[in-house]
């Protein structure tokens, strides 16, 4: 293959990945409540910076058994509240449902907590989540929900995060009380 061939189909590559995540994106129910500061940057520059230079080693995942946030906060200094991680939780259905064996982009997060990554059957995990020796604690989801390509890299998940840990703790509560 022609060296200009190869530019060509990674640019294909690359333009694909971009215009798959804007649609998402734009799929998604708009919610004002979800984080837009700078370190939620738009997940089609994330990838086409990453599909572009395919060079670059992946980020070394964050250890199984580790729950330290990038921001410093701990699960155990939060109190959250399932009403309100339900109107959080908006944000998650486009791609997530609660009910049990209900799969959608996302597979269903009935008793995700204390779940082991990678587990309902019929969903196809990526390698990187089915490989990842997770079991979704409500501290590991905390960590999760900050910035989930950080915690598990290469996660199909596209969705950025949560910077504000109450709300974290509120869709957690939310997630714990409807499993």
């Amino acid at each position: 293959m022609k060296q200009s061939e190869s530019k060509i189909r990674v640019g294909g590559v690359v333009l694909c990945l971009a215009v798959s995540a804007l649609a998402l994106a734009a799929c998604s129910k708009k919610d004002d409540t979800v984080d837009t500061s700078a370190d939620s940057a738009p997940a089609a520059a994330t990838t086409s910076a990453a599909a572009a230079d395919s060079a670059t080693p992946p980020a070394a995942k964050v250890a199984a058994d580790n729950v330290e946030t990038i921001s410093g906060a701990k699960f155990a200094s939060f109190t959250g509240d399932a009403d309100k991680g339900k109107a959080d939780f908006v944000t998650c259905t486009t791609c997530h449902a609660i009910e049990a064996g209900v799969n959608k982009i996302g597979p269903s997060l009935h008793g995700v907590v204390g779940r082991p990554a990678g587990s309902i059957a019929g969903y196809a995990y990526s390698t990187a989540n089915k490989t990842s020796g997770i079991t979704w604690s409500q501290e590991k989801l905390f960590q999760y929900l900050e910035n989930p390509q950080r915690v598990v890299p290469g996660t199909k998940m596209s969705f950025p995060g949560w910077s504000d840990p109450q709300k974290r703790a509120d869709v957690i509560a939310y997630l714990k009380a409807n499993s």
